[in-house]
């Protein structure tokens, strides 16, 4: 099965790809965006097919889109884009709940970030 080997490939790639990229980003963003696609990518480990066609497609799209932002060219002083309310009306409660964890994680001071968690 060649075909196997080539999109394993493909993932990696692009897994590895995006981690590079992303020491371009300040050190809390970079650390949130690592965590976030290591997870991303593990839960898709054994997707459907036409999931892991959305998934690729999607995160290609991440990647094409923060190499630009973060490129030599550099025009913007920010990095993301917001969704689009079309993208939004897809996602399913799981996904809107992810959403809604990572927009809180992003948007707390690292100071009560660290001082919220309990030590287990």
């Amino acid at each position: 099965m060649a075909g196997v080997g080539e999109h394993l490939s493909r993932v990696r790639a692009l897994y590895k790809g995006i981690l590079k990229l992303h020491r371009g980003l300040p050190l809390q963003m970079q650390a949130l965006g690592d965590q976030y696609v290591k997870e991303e990518f593990r839960r898709h480990k054994d997707a459907q097919k036409q999931e892991v066609d959305v998934f690729m497609n999607e995160w290609t799209k991440y990647y094409v889109v923060l190499a630009k932002q973060l490129g030599p060219k550099r025009k913007f002083k920010t990095v993301g884009e917001n969704l689009s309310p079309e993208l939004l009306d897809n996602f399913n409660n799981e996904q809107m709940g992810q959403l809604k964890e990572l927009l809180e994680a992003a948007t707390t001071p690292p100071e009560q970030a660290t001082g919220t968690k309990e030590n287990s």
